[in-house]
């Protein structure tokens, strides 16, 4: 897990693992929570459950917001505030105060800079894919960060089952190397968990999505915990988004400035 740890310590590096987490959106009048209130029901199909989930897919063009992200890891605890801005499907970006470090990410690339250390780093997702052990993209992080499954539920079989107050969506044919398991609630049939199991490498993340709320009319992450397990070492990520608006218009500057050092992972 040093990669992993490398970022965290980079302090900017923290927000890269957005990709294994989102939002939550509050202080903003077009927002309520949602209220978990339905038991699950044994008599809708596996079919019936994805069609539910698919109606709910987020939907909007811009967002933009403050996300508070606390890292805990060996009993240490880091926290920091950051400026949100998406534009579905084309970026990522992240802020910290003053500017001090920024983050970028595109279908194609992923880049960050951090004024403190005069640092850079300019690539693609074979580092956090590596470390996940799952072949992620920019769409694949989206979907993470908006309560969403992280592979085409068409594109193979599924099989459900019932786990207190969740249906529990999972392959008929799990792979050997690597248990997908999404835990989706029977109240707005978003998730209420992603988690993927690889015993071999004594490999497991988890997303558990504590609350969501309606933001607009559409169904977003409200809280969120991401566990990041390798061997005996575990990172725990926790994110509240304190304010939220959609389909702004909105920028995202981002330009490394000239002379600092690249950071090259190997």
């Amino acid at each position: 897990m040093k990669h992993l740890t490398f970022f965290i310590t980079k302090k900017i590096g923290i927000v890269f693992i957005i990709t294994l987490s989102l939002l939550s959106f509050v202080s903003c009048k077009s927002t309520k929570s949602i209220v978990n209130s339905s038991e699950p029901n044994t008599s809708l199909s596996t079919r019936q459950i994805i069609r539910e989930y698919q109606k709910q897919e987020t939907n909007f063009k811009t967002l933009q917001g403050k996300v508070k992200i606390n890292i805990t890891q060996d009993q240490k605890e880091q926290g920091s505030t950051f400026t949100l801005r998406i534009e579905k499907d084309k970026a990522i970006w992240l802020s910290a105060t003053l500017g001090l470090a920024r983050l970028m990410i595109t279908p194609d690339r992923v880049r960050f800079y951090n004024k403190l250390d005069n640092e850079y780093f300019d690539g693609d997702y074979d580092l956090l894919s590596d470390f996940v052990g799952v072949e992620l993209d920019f769409f694949k992080v989206q979907n993470i960060l908006l309560g969403q499954a992280i592979f085409n539920l068409k594109s193979q079989e599924y099989a459900t089952d019932i786990n207190e107050q969740s249906y529990v969506l999972h392959p008929k044919d799990q792979n050997a190397l690597m248990e997908l398991f999404y835990l989706i609630n029977p109240s707005h049939f978003k998730l209420d968990s992603l988690q993927l199991f690889q015993q071999l490498k004594n490999r497991m993340l988890q997303v558990d999505y504590e609350s969501y709320q309606q933001v607009k009319k559409q169904t977003i992450p409200n809280k969120l915990r991401v566990v990041a397990f390798e061997d005996n070492e575990e990172v725990t990520i926790d994110m509240e988004f304190k304010s939220i608006s959609l389909n702004e218009d909105v920028r995202f500057p981002f330009n490394i400035p000239s002379g600092y050092k690249e950071i090259v992972i190997k």
